[in-house]
């Protein structure tokens, strides 16, 4: 029966970690758009108001994810592993503006409102981007 027990208990982590995930995508995806029209507000062009929020976005991501999220698969600060995880982190985080912006591509050539494609792209770009963070990123320890 304790291998069952043990089953049990890491699919209950991994739904934890799932939805602290995507609490950490919340808080950055919040912080991305409100920097972007806080930006676009004060006069900043699109493009660089995107590229801040984005950036913002990433570091708030980083924040959450390293010590909330996979805080048991993070590396110790200062670390030459700390320093390949954050990059890997940001890789991880172009591979998901990579599969957004394929799939907006991809639905606006097709003819999809481009709303749609964008609210299709979030969800697969939210999935890849948890999959490489888990077993990737933080794979040290993380379960």
């Amino acid at each position: 029966m304790l291998p069952v027990t043990r089953l049990i208990g890491s699919i209950r982590r991994g739904e934890i970690r799932w939805l602290n995930y995507l609490l950490a995508s919340v808080l950055a995806l919040g912080s991305d758009a409100a920097l972007f029209l806080l930006l676009l507000d004060s006069g900043l062009a699109p493009m660089p108001a995107s590229a801040v929020g984005y950036c913002a976005g990433i570091l708030v991501h980083w924040l959450v994810s390293s010590r909330l999220v996979f805080a048991d698969g993070a590396a110790a600060r200062g670390t030459g592993e700390r320093h390949r995880q954050k990059m890997l982190f940001v890789g991880s985080a172009l591979v998901g503006l990579a599969v957004t912006t394929a799939i907006v591509g991809t639905g606006s050539a097709f003819g999809f409102d481009p709303r749609l494609a964008k609210l299709a792209a979030i969800v697969v770009s939210f999935q890849t981007t948890y999959l490489l963070r888990r077993h990737i990123v933080f794979r040290a320890t993380a379960t």
